[in-house]
């Protein structure tokens, strides 16, 4: 079964099966504006839910690297076994020289570029994905004793069950407006802050403040309105609720666990907010159209 082939801080591995069962029985293409590690789609394309998908993310870096697992999956294999190799024959603090020695370097080929992004995120501290004003990664050394840089058998999963996928790079508004009636459209965003310290992440370098989070408040307005079936997940905060309240949407409070987080017991279960418009008219006519 294709499964994340990345780490991704704020990874949606342990909700992709509620939005797997929340999510239409039958629609025309999916659409995720945010794709992030993947695992909702993963989660659907596993339960033969999806036909067509486009994939979208802001970070060009995690759109090359699923373009390459998708199209030169064998390429990125051989050149990430030398890598794998030579990082775990290393003694601890050799790891961290060739740790940052890659990090400061940035090949001129994409399969290279791939398979770097691919060995950074499996070395860094927490795998996580992080760039400075300058777009530039910048994610400390981590400290694990095995480190599973190479996964031949997920990589090639991950390639098969990306095979007619499309692929895109932009903002979500430009990748809601390719939804058309009978789409579904699932939206994880950069969550609204709990607290003024909760934002620890940038994976591109520009920030999601309170004008993104409106926008995208409209763009799912939009898609309701032209029939598109949409969810989205955020932070159960009272900002975000305001944001949504009195168009016809449905919310449900679930209790996830973070998955990475600085100290241990920070990884406590916190509420996250679904939203889905499926009660909307003009999406359960266009549902039942599309399944027609």
């Amino acid at each position: 079964m294709a499964a994340p082939f990345l780490k991704w801080a704020g990874g949606k591995a342990r909700l992709a099966p509620i939005v797997a069962r929340r999510a239409p029985g039958a629609f025309g293409r999916y659409h995720e504006p945010f794709v992030g590690g993947g695992a909702v789609f993963f989660a659907l394309e596993a339960a033969g839910m999806v036909r067509e998908a486009v994939l979208n993310d802001a970070n060009g870096d995690l759109i090359e690297c699923f373009t390459i697992v998708r199209d030169e999956v064998e390429a990125l294999i051989a050149e990430l076994r030398p890598m794998a190799g030579g990082y775990e024959s290393l003694e601890q603090s050799q790891r961290q020289h060739l740790y940052y020695e890659r990090r400061a370097t940035v090949p001129a080929d994409p399969v290279e570029r791939a398979a770097r992004l691919i060995f950074l995120n499996r070395t860094c501290y927490n795998g996580l994905y992080r760039v400075n004003s300058r777009g530039v990664f910048n994610v400390p050394h981590g400290r694990y004793k095995n480190p599973r840089i190479l996964d031949e058998p997920g990589l090639r999963s991950a390639s098969l069950a990306l095979r007619a996928v499309e692929f895109s790079c932009g903002d979500f508004e430009s990748a809601c407006a390719r939804a058309r009636a009978g789409d579904f459209v699932y939206l994880d965003p950069p969550y609204q802050p709990l607290s003024r310290t909760a934002r620890f992440t940038s994976y591109t370098p520009g920030d999601f403040g309170p004008a993104d989070q409106e926008r995208l408040r409209d763009a799912f307005e939009a898609m309701s309105r032209r029939g598109v079936a949409a969810m989205l997940s955020n932070s159960d905060h009272e900002a975000v609720r305001r944001l949504y309240e009195g168009l016809g949407y449905h919310f449900e409070v679930v209790e996830m666990s973070r998955a990475i987080n600085s100290v241990g017991t920070g990884r406590a279960p916190v509420p996250e907010l679904l939203i889905d418009n499926f009660g909307r008219d003009e999406v359960r006519q266009a549902l039942r159209d599309s399944s027609a």
